[in-house]
């Protein structure tokens, strides 16, 4: 009888730390897609900010509004 709780505490015990594993690995590809996640954020921030800087100059530009200190014309 104390040989077959053995044997269970024994298995109990591998099921525990192959679960703790495999929540370890899914912590970790949480993360890196959290990461991942956000340079995606940062990256369309910059393009959404060069886009709106593009119209705006363009609108400028269209009404004679561009700014003469950096324009190349004389």
């Amino acid at each position: 009888m104390a040989s077959k709780q053995s044997d269970i505490r024994h298995q109990a015990g591998q099921a525990a730390g192959h679960a703790q594993v495999k929540k370890d690995e899914m912590v970790d590809k949480a993360s890196q897609a959290k990461d991942q996640a956000g340079g995606y954020i940062q990256q369309a921030g910059e393009q959404a900010r060069n886009m709106a800087q593009g119209a705006a100059d363009a609108v400028k530009n269209a009404v004679g509004m561009e700014d003469k200190k950096s324009s190349t014309r004389s």
